[in-house]
């Protein structure tokens, strides 16, 4: 863990405002692993769907003496990929982060409630209308689908690779940053050619 606080791009969602922090009680440990297992889901699906992944990290740090904080950060690019594959992905954060819970003996309704990924769900939506798909918060839009039956899909795929998943967020929580092809070679995926050269 680290003092020094993470740069504003580094807490903040793709338009820029900060993203919420909501207080799970849980061990410095156990936070910080619950965010490997977001960010795992996160990577381990988008490279199942074929997206190339740049890097998966955990950000810990103490905002003051005595405290701690954790985030994420899953770096990936995309290319031809299906506008509902790409929104599993962003559910897959949440939906790893609350299985965590449940198969480490953690899960409450109130850590439960807190794995919410607002960010994700607000990056889905926005990335699917510049496609022309419609994405509900809530409902079903017509020709669409809603937050929850993407949720449905990413939970189905997070329970295929939960295996993969869970192996990566434990060299997450221990390497703190994990490159795609290091990810590639601990699940067996094939981390895709990244697409017009350097990241």
């Amino acid at each position: 863990m680290t003092t020094m606080t993470p740069t504003p791009e580094q807490l903040s969602d793709h338009t820029g405002e900060p993203r919420p922090f909501l207080n799970m009680p849980l061990t410095y440990e156990q936070a910080r692993l619950g965010m490997a297992f977001h960010e795992a889901g996160h990577a381990v699906l988008s490279m199942a769907y074929g997206m190339h992944i740049i890097t998966s990290e955990v950000i810990a740090w103490e905002p003051e003496p005595g405290m701690f904080a954790v985030t994420g950060s899953t770096r990936h690019q995309t290319h031809d990929t299906p506008p509902w594959h790409y929104a599993a992905q962003c559910a897959a954060g949440e939906i790893t982060h609350v299985l965590y819970l449940m198969a480490y003996g953690l899960w409450t309704p109130e850590r439960a409630a807190a794995c919410a990924a607002a960010h994700d769900r607000e990056l889905a939506i926005d990335v699917l209308a510049q496609f022309g798909y419609r994405l509900g918060r809530c409902t079903v839009p017509e020709g669409g689908k809603s937050w929850g039956m993407v949720r449905g899909m990413a939970r189905r795929k997070v329970g295929y690779l939960w295996r993969e998943i869970r192996t990566v967020a434990h060299a997450m929580t221990e390497n703190t940053v994990l490159t795609g092809d290091e990810i590639a070679a601990l699940t067996g995926l094939v981390n895709p050619p990244f697409e017009g050269g350097a990241a």
